[in-house]
């Protein structure tokens, strides 16, 4: 399958956004200011091209995978791998599936590229690519034809979901890293500032993580193409994303983000059709100072702040109670209208 990139179309509609806020006005007149719902219902509502954004069916998908850095002792912060994260979740043993049910997202968890065998459950789907990526400190992490397979396996993902909210969210040994030399690469951030977890962070591992992830990006410098620095740097769970957002931006779907892996995702997605990024809300699982940095990137805040410091996901499943209240405020509210199209007239 392929996606040409007129598909994707810009967001900017002025006539669409005036009619968008003048029918909010209309409901602050009634019932008063509904703060930062309002500006986040226009978006929807540009998003869907429609006065009224109906939203339904929303997926939430975990894309996992292992990174050949963990041979350097680049694990993750929790010290489990990842096959034990993805245990931890579809066994209810972390939050993240029970708010997944609770707010009515559909939950599933990619075997995008794991080291170990898949995992025999309801919530988990086999899309692996290869055990694992190699050691991006020693050659590319994927071959280019791995990095278009995993592309094309994020479409095609996409392409069978029902609903029209996609959010995403990825995880693994040496996943964060993967994805902080991504953005460093495509966006020219500072690698150190996106791999500081905090001002608690051990000296000792700071200084090993720039070490190895220096020599990466050194071992690639010649690399600017957007997959080929996805295969040089990047990781199976980042390119199913980004071929995942580029079919969910193509059908005009809400995009949620949610961590590292998820921004290079769409670091990578945006090199490939820029408008992308105009489908895209974004939401926050973790406080390090590395995700700031990338949601400065794409000038975007996350939706909530609620300090977590959580599975990559979490956010996401929090966040969507309040998307689905922004779309109510234009589709449910009445309005004393009659009912007719759902684009105003003349446009």
């Amino acid at each position: 399958m392929s996606l040409n990139r007129s598909l994707i179309a810009p967001t900017f509609h002025p006539p669409l956004e005036q009619a968008l806020k003048q029918k909010l006005a209309r409901r602050q007149e009634r019932a008063g200011s509904l703060g930062e719902l309002e500006p986040l219902a226009v978006r929807l509502g540009l998003i869907r091209n429609t006065l009224k954004p109906k939203l339904h069916d929303p997926q939430l998908l975990v894309f996992a995978a292992d990174h050949g850095l963990a041979v350097d002792g680049i694990t993750s912060h929790t010290g489990e791998s990842t096959v034990a994260q993805v245990q931890n979740i579809v066994s209810v043993r972390t939050p993240l599936a029970v708010f997944a049910r609770i707010q009515g997202l559909h939950f599933t968890v990619v075997d995008a590229g794991m080291a170990d065998p898949t995992p025999r459950h309801p919530m988990v789907l086999a899309r692996k690519i290869a055990h694992g990526t190699r050691n991006t400190r020693v050659n590319m992490a994927m071959t280019l034809d791995q990095a278009q397979a995993a592309i094309r396996a994020g479409m095609e993902i996409a392409d069978t979901l029902p609903g029209n909210v996609l959010a995403c969210a990825g995880l693994g040994e040496g996943s964060e890293e993967s994805a902080a030399l991504v953005l460093s690469r495509l966006a020219g951030l500072p690698l150190r500032e996106l791999i500081l977890r905090g001002p608690q962070m051990n000296p000792d591992l700071l200084a090993h993580l720039m070490v190895v992830l220096e020599g990466a990006l050194g071992r690639h410098k010649p690399v600017g193409d957007p997959v080929e620095t996805l295969a040089a740097l990047g990781g199976f769970e980042i390119a199913m994303m980004a071929g995942a957002m580029l079919v969910a931006a193509g059908k005009r779907h809400v995009i949620i983000v949610d961590g590292l892996p998820a921004c290079a995702a769409l670091m990578v997605a945006s090199r490939i059709a820029a408008p992308v990024t105009d489908y895209c809300i974004f939401a926050r699982s973790h406080g390090r100072p590395g995700l700031s940095l990338a949601l400065q990137h794409f000038k975007a805040g996350p939706l909530l702040e609620l300090g977590l410091e959580s599975q990559d996901g979490t956010g996401a499943a929090l966040a969507w109670p309040l998307v689905h209240a922004a779309g109510a405020l234009l589709t449910e509210v009445a309005e004393g209208e009659e009912p007719g199209p759902s684009l105003p007239g003349g446009l």
